[in-house]
């Protein structure tokens, strides 16, 4: 299977003021388009070609990083718009929630735990909500990695790499991650990832 860039599921300036139409274009049409670009041509001629995406990034970390670098990002952004969507934040799912209190005391703790991860990540990453032995935790990476390749299940994942957030609110990371916990986190489709998980 060859990597394709999916369409966004919103206008680009549907999530404003939290993130706008320029950053969307960038994000998308630029940098996620190079990844898939560039990863389809690593793909050619590899033991992963034909393969699915999660079987790619799970396969090609450690032992092919251009690769594992392209389609790991080719991951998280396929699911980084959906974790999006206009008028975000709001009710969660009960089954979610209970699972978040589950897992950190509260759903202001998740959010703040999440945030945390992300302002705390050095460089270049990415800050998620992952399902590691069937609890929910924080946690964060480097680079395009993500928690497949550490054991866990990936359900939340904020993008932390400057790309994401440069243009709106400069060097602020802080400021970035509480309008994106706050204001534009879909908990639809977290849920979704997690009965999926949890099954």
């Amino acid at each position: 299977m060859s990597f394709t860039l999916p369409e966004l599921p919103y206008a680009y300036d549907a999530l404003g003021p939290y993130m706008s139409k320029e950053t969307l274009e960038f994000h998308h049409d630029k940098h996620h388009q190079a990844y898939v670009t560039n990863g389809n041509n690593l793909l050619k001629g590899t033991e992963f070609e034909g393969k699915p995406l999660e079987d790619v990034v799970r396969g090609s970390f450690g032992k092919n990083a251009p690769l594992f670098n392209n389609a790991g990002q080719h991951y998280n952004h396929i699911h980084f718009w959906k974790w999006m969507k206009p008028n975000g934040g709001g009710k969660i799912p009960s089954e979610l929630e209970k699972a978040l209190i589950d897992g950190f005391g509260s759903v202001d703790k998740a959010k703040a735990d999440l945030a945390a991860a992300g302002a705390g990540q050095f460089g270049s990453g990415w800050a998620w909500l992952a399902i590691v032995n069937g609890k929910v935790v924080a946690t964060k990476t480097p680079n395009g990695e993500n928690p497949l390749v550490h054991g866990g299940a990936p359900i939340l994942g904020v993008d932390v790499w400057e790309h994401s957030y440069y243009i709106d609110y400069r060097n602020r990371r802080p400021d970035y991650l509480k309008a994106f916990v706050d204001n534009l986190v879909n908990w639809e489709y977290v849920a979704e990832l997690y009965a999926a998980a949890t099954k």
